[in-house]
């Protein structure tokens, strides 16, 4: 069968791919919006097609021939989301249905529409609805709730909150029911759903067993090794519980807050589905979970993350803006008898766990600064601490472009007044290495002569410190 794979560059999406890449029953069609945030040899596997679901000519093309496939979408990086998701959803069952498409599988959320539904949750069951509206083409809609896996966002905000804080106080929505997934069950799920004989839509809710969220830090602990108190306060509000994760977490406010919002809800089973129609998957417990999510983290195999493919404008062409950079802050050094492709290797190893050299405690400042203000921080990390891939997230920048012993160019995601930019590129036997900064109005100029004696210091010594790390060894 020919299936097509939408989102294949979040955190779901990427590892899904690599499942079907692997199933020799079906030919992998992938639409994306930017072919860069893919490996390099993904043409020679399958078909790549690139594009969104707002242009139904590019829609129509990618899912002409498609019997099968998957919706792994959704607009959350944008204030007016819940009309953008419907406007998606309502393109995509449109042209899948002119296109002949047999089934479309889609991801969403346990829960269902009441008071304190969050706008987040209601625009995943609204997505769903209107996939599901189409008669002639079929809809399998998978509900998890909280996925446990490493790089998953309930993970990561469970896992920081637990190593962080031995004791922890907390808002009353602790006591609110879930059913986590584990990550690798979502996975069963979703490429099990290509062959079920069922003809019509079905709504397939998966989880494991009923646990609160206070349930969850404490279990949490245990496979951590860690005793840990929670102690409730009532007084705890929504806004008070976002800056609470923000700053212990690596998710920024904007994120905290719509995950707060939904905590409202309790997110369990609503049907017998999974049981009945997948009755050969048995999800793992939670601990378990915990366990394997953590094992891979250690190991240095995590696949993807919650911020691959997150934030705006990160994957446009960046060449005009930053042409258009009215501030430039340039450093070379000549690097003629030196290797090169260790000079390349070097400047990708950069942040992380591996650290920004001899002024770590100057970028820890700013990326505190920025997590005060509602930014992401520096606690986000490397996905891993030994290669980088266009689109996920290094600290507070985005890759925005990698050329292979060439280049890498890092998108600011930090709060600034303007847009900036730190590219490392080697060159006519020299490394290069700019910052470009593109201000808003008078506050963005005041930003950057403020900054100047910081880069001074630190911009001189990192492409020095680049170099001295590949000519000691």
């Amino acid at each position: 069968m020919k299936v097509l794979l939408t989102g294949s560059t979040g955190y779901i999406g990427r590892r899904l791919k690599q499942k079907l890449l692997a199933n020799e029953d079906i030919q992998l069609r992938l639409y994306v919006r930017n072919k860069k945030a893919l490996s390099a040899n993904i043409e020679q596997e399958a078909e790549v097609f690139e594009g969104d679901t707002f242009d139904k000519d590019k829609l129509r093309t990618a899912l002409h021939g498609v019997d099968i496939a998957y919706y792994l979408i959704h607009s959350l990086n944008s204030k007016d989301y819940k009309n953008l998701d419907r406007l998606s959803a309502q393109n995509f069952i449109d042209v899948a249905k002119e296109c002949g498409v047999k089934r479309v599988i889609y991801l969403g959320g346990l829960g269902v529409k009441d008071e304190n539904t969050s706008k987040h949750l209601l625009s995943r069951i609204e997505t769903g609805e209107v996939l599901s509206s189409e008669k002639q083409v079929q809809t399998i809609w998978v509900r998890a709730g909280v996925i446990i896996g490493s790089g998953s966002t309930s993970f990561e905000i469970i896992r920081n909150l637990t190593e962080k804080l031995p004791v922890m106080t907390t808002p009353k929505w602790v006591y609110t029911k879930a059913q986590p997934v584990a990550v690798d069950d979502v996975l069963k799920y979703l490429e099990q759903s290509l062959y079920l004989k069922e003809e019509k839509n079905l709504i397939v809710d998966i989880g494991s067993e009923q646990l609160t969220y206070r349930e969850m830090m404490i279990k949490t602990g245990e496979a951590l090794g860690l005793k840990r108190f929670l102690i409730p306060l009532p007084f705890l509000s929504i806004a008070l519980s976002s800056y609470w994760l923000n700053i212990f977490t690596p998710v920024p406010f904007t994120v905290a807050k719509a995950l707060i919002e939904g905590l409202k809800s309790e997110v369990i089973i609503q049907n017998d589905h999974a049981s009945k129609y997948f009755p050969q998957i048995k999800p793992i417990d939670f601990i378990e979970s915990v366990k394997k999510a953590v094992e891979e983290i250690e190991s240095n195999q995590v696949i993807s993350r919650w911020t691959d493919n997150s934030g705006k404008i990160w994957d446009r062409d960046h060449a005009k803006e930053i042409s258009d950079a009215i501030f430039v802050d340039r450093k070379e050094i000549d690097i003629t008898n030196i290797n090169k492709e260790k000079i390349y290797n070097s400047f990708m190893s950069i942040g992380g766990e591996n650290g920004w050299f001899d002024y770590d405690f100057l970028w820890e400042i700013r990326g505190a600064i920025d997590k005060l203000i509602g930014g992401v921080g520096l606690k986000r990390g490397r996905r891993s601490q030994e290669e980088l891939r266009v689109g996920e997230s290094l600290d507070f920048w985005k890759v925005a472009d990698i050329q292979e012993n060439e280049r890498l160019l890092l998108f600011a995601q930090m709060k600034v007044p303007g847009h900036a930019w730190l590219e490392f590129k080697i060159e006519n036997n020299k490394l290069i290495q700019s910052a470009y900064f593109y201000p808003k109005g008078v506050l963005g100029r005041l930003y950057w002569y403020s900054m100047i004696p910081l880069h001074f210091f630190v911009f001189r010594n990192m492409i020095e410190s680049i170099v001295k790390k590949v000519t000691e060894k």
